[in-house]
């Protein structure tokens, strides 16, 4: 994250750039971008890509990493910073690189030179540094957002911090003049003089710390609050004139905790003057007694000013940089677009499914209730019908061999329906049937509801499994096959070490 070596740049072709660039589109929706989507948004061969790709690894202007689904590269910072110094020698901004002048917490600052060798100040944003990772809480670039990378929160900051210096600049304010930017670079004229906590002495330190607070105030009655106003972020010209830089943390007068920024900006000035030049004045700006004049918070979509999506926007796709690019949530998004692509079944399919194993539940129900209806209904007996049952008697072998015999006697004898025994025996036959069609009709005794309820469970179920199913780029080996394969070479390398040899 630190220094930039720039001398590979003169040496990069332009099939190079071709790939940084496929990459850099790929992480819109990526988190790694799969070799062969490199190669097709480039246009080129897949061998050459790969080629390419390989040597960019090596210079680390790209990184490949595995994952646990799949494995793809990443733009590195130093790739960033090549396709942005690209970008701005192409447009004749910048013709050559000098040394590192400065290093803050989230930005490197280079001092570069225009064709006619005008020398400028290059500014390169450098959010995710360790001791500045917190920005989600300080910061508004995420939006309704919940993730995003660190090179699209480098992008916007520098997009913001050059929309603001503008804005500023034409209002004479004594900032630093804005050349050009592109993607996290900021291009701007170099001042001559040093930062404020550089200097140990001034000739009158009353007048400068006047105009330390009517700057304040200026920019408070314009609308926006600068928000770390110290001695590091102003810069002290040949003059003695005070000359104001970074710009990003900006907030509109009408933020939640605009007041607090506020006085903090003033608390840090007086504090300053009282430890370095032993000044203390009585007098002092204060939040309420600002005046506002202009709209340039609302001019800049300053964090804090209410307004609506599109006018927030406006002025970053005015300038060619939308808010969509490379984020984590964009890169969730696609995911799940590929996976769903992938899926077995659409939802469609899916509801279709659902909805047919509900009829067919449904139309057994029905027949059940029916077929059951049907044979009560012809046992149906009236009270006066109903027979006398008498208990029967005793029965042992004997009697079931004379039985046996008397029925095949009485085989040819007219059998009399009204008697009682035989309406016994025809009711006991009806109930038998009775529970023979109730026994081949359903097997199981759970209740309908309960078995709709399962199947509906295991539908969901099985949804869910083909939702969490990970495309695996073409061309790749996959994460987990590659692991399991490194696995089975080693125990078969290790002679029996784990219980057993081939």
């Amino acid at each position: 994250m630190g220094k930039l070596d720039v001398a590979m740049l003169r040496y990069l072709t332009a099939e190079d750039f071709r790939v940084l660039t496929a990459v850099e589109m790929g992480m819109k929706n990526h988190e790694l971008v799969p070799g062969s989507l490199v190669a097709s948004i480039a246009n080129l061969r897949h061998g050459g890509v790969h080629k390419l790709m390989k040597d960019l690894c090596k210079h680390r202007l790209l990184t490949y990493e595995r994952g646990k689904h799949y494995d793809g590269y990443r733009l590195t910072n130093s790739g960033y910073d090549y396709l942005s110094l690209k970008a701005l020698t192409n447009r004749k901004v910048i013709a050559s690189f000098g040394n590192q002048i400065g290093v803050g917490k989230e930005s490197n600052i280079y001092t570069v030179a225009d064709e006619d060798g005008k020398p400028l100040c290059l500014k390169l944003h450098r959010l995710g540094r360790t001791c500045f990772r917190n920005i989600k809480e300080k910061r508004d670039y995420h939006a309704h957002r919940n993730k995003a990378s660190w090179l699209y929160l480098s992008r916007i900051s520098a997009t913001k911090e050059f929309a603001y210096m503008k804005a500023l600049y034409d209002r004479d304010f004594p900032v630093p003049k804005p050349i050009d930017f592109n993607r996290h670079c900021v291009v701007m004229e170099l001042v001559s003089g040093g930062p404020l906590t550089h200097v140990t002495s001034v000739a009158e330190p009353d007048q400068l710390y006047d105009e330390l607070m009517n700057l304040i105030v200026r920019l408070g009655n314009c609308g926006v609050i600068h928000g770390d106003f110290n001695e590091f972020n102003i810069m002290i010209d040949t003059d003695g004139h005070p000359v104001i830089i970074d710009f990003p943390q900006m907030v509109s007068t009408r933020h939640p905790n605009a007041e607090l920024y506020f006085d903090r900006d003033v608390r840090c000035v007086r504090e300053f003057f009282k430890k370095r030049f032993g000044y203390e004045s009585a007098e002092y700006p204060r939040f309420a007694d600002l005046e506002r004049d202009d709209q340039l918070d609302a001019e800049v979509a300053c964090s804090g000013y209410k307004r609506s999506k599109d006018v927030e926007d406006e002025l970053l796709q005015e300038m060619g940089i939308g808010l969509e690019v490379s984020d984590d949530e964009d890169s969730d998004q696609g995911e799940n677009d590929t996976d769903t692509n992938t899926n077995k079944y659409s939802e469609d399919e899916i509801a279709n499914l659902r909805r047919q194993v509900e009829a067919s539940i449904e139309h057994d129900e029905t027949k059940i209730t029916e077929s059951i209806t049907n044979k009560t209904n012809k046992l149906s007996i009236n009270d006066d019908e109903i027979p006398e049952l008498v208990p029967a008697p005793m029965k042992n072998k004997e009697t079931d061999e004379d039985n046996e015999t008397e029925k095949h006697n009485d085989t040819d004898k007219e059998v009399d329906k009204n008697s009682q025994k035989y309406r016994l025996a025809m009711i006991e036959k009806a109930l038998s049937d009775v529970r023979s069609m109730r026994s081949y009709t359903s097997a199981s005794t759970i209740a309908p509801e309960v078995v709709k309820q399962q199947v509906k469970k295991n539908l969901e179920v099985r949804q869910k499994k083909m939702e969490r199913k990970k495309a695996i780029a073409k061309g790749e080996a996959s994460a987990v096959t590659r692991v399991r394969r490194d696995n089975r070479e080693t125990i078969r390398e290790s002679h029996g070490l784990w219980g057993w040899d081939e």
